[in-house]
Order: C-alpha cells, then structure tokens, then sequence
C-alpha cells in the first residue's frame, strides 16, 4: 500500500511555483521587446540615409555588405510573439488574456513591416512553425501588408481596460499601446503612396479613426539603462570601446546648419582638432580613407549616454505622416491642415530631442522651413529626415519613397547607386532553394538579390 501511495503523487508537488519552467505571455513579450534596439542601433541602417559617415573602416558607408541575415528575427523576437498569439493558456494574473495577445500581435506587426521593408518578399504566412517547416515560402510583400494590416485591426478591437505585467516599453499601459499600433498602421498606408494611393488613403484613414499618439509621452522608445546588459550600442562603440568611427554626416550637418537648427548641438560635437576646431564640421560621405576623427562632428555625447534612449516610432513622425496625408489630400483640410501638422511636428521634434521648444517659432519661420505649398512634400521629408536621425531604417525607407532629401551614393560604391533593399541571407541559397529562387524570379520590378532591386511600394 505505501508503494500504491508513492506511485500516485502529483508530479506538480516537485515544481517550485516561484521557479517557472517556461516563460509567461508577458515576458516573452519583454523578451521581444529586448530586440527592438537592433532596429535603431545599427551600423548599417544610420548610412543609408547619410546620417553618420565612418571616420575609418568605411565599408560600411560604401555598400560593401550586401546579404543580411533575417533568421534572428525568426527564431528569437518572433517566435516569442507567436508563442504567445497562439497560446492556449495565458496566466490572466499578468493582465487581460486578450490584451497580452493584442500587444504581441502590434508587435509582430511592427517587426514583420521593419523586416519587409528591408527585404521586400519574406516568409511570413507559413514561416514561425518551428521543426513543422524549417524551409517557409517567401510571400508577396503586397500580400504581408494586408496581412498586417488585418493584425493590426485585430488588436485595436480586441483591446480592454486592464494593463499588463512585465513590459519594458509602456509600462503595461494598454492604452498607449493602441495608440502605438494604430500609429504603425498610420505609417504603414503611409508607404503605399507610390503603389496603391487608393488602399494607403483608406488604411491611412482607419488609423486616424482609430486614435495614434497624442504627445510625445506616447513616444514608442527603448529606455536603456545604466546598466552594462541594457546600454546603449552607441555608449558601447564609442564611450567604452573607443570606436570614433561615427561622425555626423556633412548632407546633415549642411542641412541643419542652413537653417541654424536647435537640434543640430544634441546630434553632434564640435570639432576639438584640425582647422575647423570649435565648429560643426559634417564628414563627406562614403570616403575610401581614414580621417582624423576629432577633426569632425563626432555622434553627439547625449546620443551615446549609457541610458540614451533609443526613439522607434514618435508622435512626431505621425504629424509629419498626417501633414504629407493632407497635402495628398488623404484626409481634409488642404494646405491649411498639411502646414498646422508640419509646424506641430518640428515643435514636437525639437522638444523630443532637446527637451524644450526654445527656438521653434523662430526656426519654423525660416524662409527655408517656412510651409511652402509649392514644395510642402520636400520639405515634409526633409524634416522627417532630421527628425528620424540615428533611426536609419526608417529613414532609409521614406527617402526611397519619397525621393528626398537629394542624396548622392558613395562616390564608386554599388555602381554610383544608393541601396533600394538588401540581399536576402546566403545561407537561404542552400536552405531554402526553390523558395529563395521563387522570390528572387518574382521580384516586383526585376533584378538580382542585391542592394539595387526594389521592393513593391518602392515603385519606380
């Protein structure tokens, strides 16, 4: 009988509640939520905009990488969200079940479109299933907008009062959450105004309706922290490794200096050497040779703090998506409503990167910055352009839709040719051959699976 007895223990008795085996729904979500730097903090994503030029080991700024790996996407973030999204059982003390489902799906959505946007045709609808498909197909990066598009409406609906345990982002706050999402889809319809004008006006729309940021405290941000597993990568290449590689463009510079920015002293120092020392000095673009890096404008010190905060998407940026909406004539009020959001966006443009708006009014009164209706769009993306520095990505994928600012490639890199996407990972090549060789023969507008191919809303 006592042998009986053993064998019908609870094998539960032996787990330690305070130890879980296995990650919640929240803290995958943190877990997630820890990538999201990655997509800011990048020594590939701050040259293709010519934010940063390389003071030395300039390959960088000369397009020499051309395949990039998306698998860490995959196998990390990703797959953490998806867990989540399709879990059968989620713990409703961390916060409403269907908030944490609605959090993981914005944030998948968020990082399928970073992913798209660079790669143009990626797994998607049959990728995230672990060993039931290690070889996904690629799906049509029209047909991912959709799908995420769809995601993002399921999330707004599905939103309830209750906040969530363990975010890193919001602090759990569900309501700043809905906001976020309905500012990705705001931007996202954005990106279609080349392709589909008709279906961007509509989405655009859907995402007004439905509420984005109101303020800059509803800022999309990675808060770093002095804390050397959560600094920030600019603190580590340059403050702690030594790596003055990174010095503010001279495109930027120039631009910002023409109109005598307010930003322009939290983006760069001064020079401290050479002919120019005590002078904002931007470094030619795409160089061959090294320089002196003091001789230039190094990264600003308050960007390469260890707690520097990394900005991802701001209510700034959906200012400047509603004032280029309306000058589309996407939503109503013309003229009149593009040039109240553009003058909205730069206030809160400068108040988000130096704390105040001392010298907005005057710096909005420029004859340069002035809202000129004649040439509203280029001026529109060219204060986004500012706006969005260090976010190189996202910066990168407006210039290729809009065209502007005008930028020149690295003199003799990539064929004189700015990258309009880049080439998908090698080892795809082997892996995963005849859905790799199907997406490259599908690409929207011809050409190889180099830099120089353009994804579907970057129509020529």
């Amino acid at each position: 009988m006592l042998i009986s007895s053993c064998e019908k223990f609870d094998g539960s008795l032996n787990v330690d509640p305070n130890k879980p085996t296995k990650a919640s729904g929240t803290q995958l979500i943190a877990s997630a939520e820890r990538s999201l730097p990655d997509m800011s903090s990048s020594p590939f994503g701050v040259h293709y905009p010519q934010h940063l030029s390389n003071t030395s080991f300039t390959d960088n700024s000369r397009y020499t990488t051309i395949n990039f790996n998306f698998n860490g996407w995959y196998t990390g973030p990703l797959m953490d969200l998806e867990t989540v999204i399709t879990a059968t059982s989620l713990d409703a003390n961390e916060g409403p079940i269907v908030n944490q489902v609605a959090v993981a799906k914005i944030l998948k959505a968020y990082i399928v479109w970073f992913l798209t946007d660079r790669w143009g045709d990626i797994p998607y609808s049959t990728a995230l299933k672990g060993k039931d498909n290690f070889t996904p197909k690629y799906d049509k990066q029209q047909d991912i907008y959709n799908s995420l598009f769809a995601l993002l409406d399921e999330a707004n609906a599905a939103i309830v009062t209750g906040n969530i345990k363990n975010d890193i982002m919001y602090n759990g706050d569900v309501t700043k959450w809905k906001k976020f999402g309905n500012s990705v889809h705001l931007l996202m319809a954005l990106r279609l105004s080349k392709v589909d004008p008709t279906k961007g006006a509509a989405e655009f729309n859907k995402a007004v309706t439905n509420g984005t940021m109101a303020a800059n405290t509803d800022n999309f941000a990675y808060p770093h922290l002095l804390d050397k597993s959560n600094e920030n990568f600019w603190y580590t290449q340059m403050n702690v490794m030594g790596r003055l590689w990174y010095a503010v463009s001279k495109p930027l510079v120039d631009t910002m200096q023409s109109m005598a920015d307010p930003r322009l002293p939290i983006f760069a120092n001064k020079a401290t050497s050479g002919a120019n020392s005590g002078n904002y000095v931007g470094l030619d673009y795409g160089l061959t040779t090294t320089v002196t890096p003091t001789n230039y404008s190094l990264l600003g010190d308050k960007l390469r703090l260890q707690n520097a905060p990394v900005y991802l998407l701001t209510y700034a940026e959906t200012l400047f998506a509603k004032a280029e909406a309306a000058k589309l004539g996407w939503i109503t009020g013309g003229d009149a409503t593009a040039k109240t959001n553009y003058e909205s966006a730069i206030q809160n443009s400068i108040l988000q990167w130096t704390g105040g708006t001392t010298g907005a009014s005057t710096y909005i009164a420029q004859p340069k910055v002035l809202y000129d209706p004649a040439n509203a769009i280029k001026q529109i993306a060219t204060q986004k352009w500012i706006h969005l520095f260090l976010h190189g990505y996202e910066a990168w994928a407006e210039w290729r839709r809009t065209g502007y600012p005008l930028l020149i490639a690295a003199p003799g890199a990539n064929g004189n040719q700015i990258p309009r996407r880049e080439g998908y990972p090698t080892i795809e090549r082997s892996n995963n051959t005849a859905n790799y060789d199907a997406a490259v023969a599908a690409f929207p507008y011809g050409g190889a699976d180099d830099l120089n191919a353009r994804i579907w809303w970057d129509k020529p």
